[in-house]
């Protein structure tokens, strides 16, 4: 059983914590209202043709990545709105720290069920986060519903109690022991980014859309460097706490010059970490 809450409930954020320690996961109704739904339906349908012009719809297909929009935020302002959520920033905070840094956030748009995809990464049981360091945790996901997630639509897997193994269970015990997450549209599912899951079936003739965030400790390396990849004046346009998400506080020097700024105008603050 998937422990679950709602936001605005007094308790949410404990039952999300004690979710995560228990199961690995938790789900966390009404996150996400009606207006901002709306609006990540296209800006994901305007997110994934951007993404197609740019790579093509034929290397995405070799990649077994038709379906997985990746950042997103290039294409439209509405995602950064994702990092803003209080829910969001609470669960951070709470599990790793204030200085956290985004990994990746992902548009999710599931197409109705074809052979060829049950051979596809997400599709098989994996962990989003491979290190598990003796419980310590590196890592966390939050997974937004924009629409409603069913077993019919191919609602993520999740194996309840697998976060933190440090050996991989067998694949025949995860697939015994997994649950499907059902949630309304607007639900966030928070999981330890160790927990074993994947993408379930869609069995609808329906595409079904969600928004996958992934954060990690500061050190840990990102999977895109948002702040090149977004360039300083988009990510300078948000709020101080969005720029730290984002990498700001944590980039890399380059040269000697850089090394040697001054202390409040350093590319990676003290405090990180």
């Amino acid at each position: 059983m998937i422990p679950r809450t709602a936001r605005g409930k007094p308790d949410w954020l404990q039952v999300v914590l004690a979710g995560i320690s228990q199961a690995g996961c938790a789900i966390v109704e009404d996150v996400v209202d009606e207006r901002l739904q709306s609006a990540a339906v296209e800006g994901l349908a305007r997110a994934q043709r951007g993404v197609e012009r740019e790579i093509t719809r034929e290397r995405l297909e070799q990649a077994g990545e038709l379906g997985v929009v990746r950042l997103p935020m290039s294409f439209d302002d509405v995602f950064f709105r994702f990092l803003e959520l209080p829910e969001v920033l609470a669960v951070v905070d709470a599990t790793v720290s204030d200085t956290a840094i985004l990994h990746l956030q992902n548009g999710l748009i599931l197409p109705p069920a074809i052979a060829s995809q049950q051979g596809l990464y997400q599709f098989k049981f994996h962990m989003d986060f491979r290190r598990v360091l003796n419980g310590y945790m590196c890592s966390i996901n939050t997974l937004f519903a924009i629409d409603e997630f069913t077993a019919d639509n191919g609602s993520t897997l999740v194996v309840p109690g697998t976060q933190q193994s440090p050996l991989p269970p067998e694949t025949q015990e995860l697939r015994r022991r997994a649950v499907a997450v059902e949630a309304p549209a607007g639900s966030m599912l928070v999981f330890d980014s160790t927990l074993w899951h994947a993408a379930g079936a869609n069995r609808t003739a329906r595409v079904r859309r969600a928004i996958n965030q992934q954060f990690t400790r500061s050190y840990f390396k990102q999977q895109i460097d948002y702040v090149r990849a977004l360039g300083d004046e988009r990510v300078l346009a948000q709020s101080p706490r969005t720029r730290r998400l984002l990498g700001w506080d944590t980039r890399v020097v380059t040269s000697l010059a850089e090394y040697y700024r001054p202390a409040d105008q350093r590319l990676y603050q003290p405090d990180q970490g």
